[in-house]
């Protein structure tokens, strides 16, 4: 067994070419190997989201404090809220992050193949973002 009590995993910045606005990023877990998963707490304060992009073998959002948004290609942006559960099939186009006044955070569980995790595309223009659900 692996113990990593709270707080001995240092925040991280989430990087400006993968999200727009303020985003931090508390690592929870990457087991290894052969076990190929790994989960982070993500926290979006308003406006803030990711670009799009995909995951190799999908991914889950649970949506664990505050409301959101989230949009898969082609399809119209969705609200997402505190006990939501998002799944996101393989290489599906996705984006998700804050609403513009309130902020959320979600653990993102997601698994490598190849030792690739997420592809990251371009950002979500604010234009589209501002859109928002409906």
């Amino acid at each position: 067994m692996i113990l990593k009590p709270a707080g001995s995993q240092p925040s991280q910045v989430g990087p400006a070419e993968w999200f727009t606005g303020a985003v931090r990023i508390d690592p929870l877990n990457t087991a290894p190997a052969p076990a190929r998963h790994a989960c982070a707490a993500v926290t979006f304060e308003p406006g803030a989201r990711t670009a799009w992009h995909t995951h190799p073998l999908g991914q889950t959002l649970v949506v664990t404090a505050g409301s959101g948004w989230t949009q898969c290609e082609g399809e119209p942006i969705v609200a997402i809220r505190a006990g939501d559960v998002v799944w996101c099939p393989p290489g599906h186009r996705h984006w998700h992050g804050a609403t513009p006044t309130t902020a959320m955070t979600h653990i993102a569980i997601q698994e490598g193949i190849d030792g690739r995790m997420v592809d990251w595309m371009e950002k979500v223009s604010d234009e589209d973002y501002r859109r928002g659900p409906g």
